[in-house]
């Protein structure tokens, strides 16, 4: 073994957690199941191997990010006696039985572990403030907590290897639902009307800070769910309900039709009318749940 870690794999992603280990002073080892993919790499300082089990035999931590599941299946089940004694974090997309399936697989082989979410696009690897969330072996993690700080934030979830998967699916529908949030009230503040024609960089500059207060509102919430118990605090459901009938009579008002405020009040007033509007918003997560046809009291 003569480099610190080995990326297997060099698209877009792969490519991008290579060039930082390099930047950070890792030395690294690289390969792609289709050749020339590592030139770029090689010139920054990487080595280049000419095989699969060349490359995992280079370093005692292995990197892979392929394309599924299904591929580091083929590029390392070949190489359960090479690999053995390693420590293996895998960043493909994928799922949690996926997860449980490659940890499995590892354990066999007496491979440390780690099944891993990356939460940027390529262009973010590097970013402090972004996180790489790993599930699996802790020692593993400890271990190679260094070298993997590289790449982000590294954030050690648990044992279960489905976790790092489990969240990166949660907080995907988190960024969506922001986001979704977030270009209505662009398009809102942009309409024609009083107040309006607004720019987008004005009101995210406003938005930005409100986010503070809804993180808070979260931490709030949390406990509650966690309880099964929703106190209103003086903001029950009944005045987000009729709070969002204004939302709904503006959005209508200015053109804006996503449909997003009629979910949100839809959602809320089926828990109104189950007789819960004296509870804390924090309730509505009953009603996303399967078993809503026996919400909690």
């Amino acid at each position: 073994m003569n480099t610190q870690v080995t990326v297997l794999g060099l698209g877009p992603m792969g490519s991008a957690l290579a060039g930082a280990f390099l930047t950070a002073g890792h030395r690294t080892t690289v390969w792609n199941r289709t050749p020339g993919k590592a030139a770029a790499l090689v010139e920054k300082g990487a080595v280049e191997a000419a095989s699969a089990v060349e490359a995992v035999a280079a370093s005692p931590l292995v990197v892979v990010c392929l394309a599924t599941y299904e591929a580091v299946r083929e590029v390392l089940h070949p190489l359960a006696g090479t690999i053995a004694g390693r420590s293996l974090v895998n960043l493909t997309s994928g799922s949690p039985p996926h997860a449980r399936e490659a940890a499995c697989w590892a354990e066999r082989h007496s491979v440390a572990y780690l099944d891993g979410a990356v939460m940027t696009t390529p262009p973010g690897i590097g970013d402090p403030d972004v996180l790489v969330l790993y599930s699996g072996s802790r020692a593993a993690f400890d271990d190679h907590r260094a070298i993997l700080s590289a790449l982000a934030e590294p954030v050690h979830l648990g044992t279960d290897t489905a976790l790092a998967s489990v969240y990166d699916t949660a907080l995907l529908s988190l960024m969506w639902s922001t986001l979704a949030g977030w270009l209505h009230g662009t398009a809102l503040v942009g309409a024609d009307g009083p107040g309006g024609n607004e720019s987008a960089r004005a009101y995210t500059d406003v938005a930005g800070r409100w986010m503070k207060t809804v993180g808070r509102f979260m931490a709030a919430y949390a406990p509650q769910i966690d309880a099964g118990q929703y106190p209103g605090d003086g903001f029950p459901l009944r005045l987000h309900r009729s709070t969002m009938d204004l939302l709904v009579h503006a959005s209508e008002l200015r053109g804006v039709e996503s449909g997003l405020p009629e979910l949100l009040r839809d959602l809320t007033g089926r828990a109104i009318a189950a007789g819960h509007g004296e509870d804390s918003y924090a309730r509505l997560v009953e009603f996303m749940r399967k078993d809503t046809q026996e919400v909690r009291g």
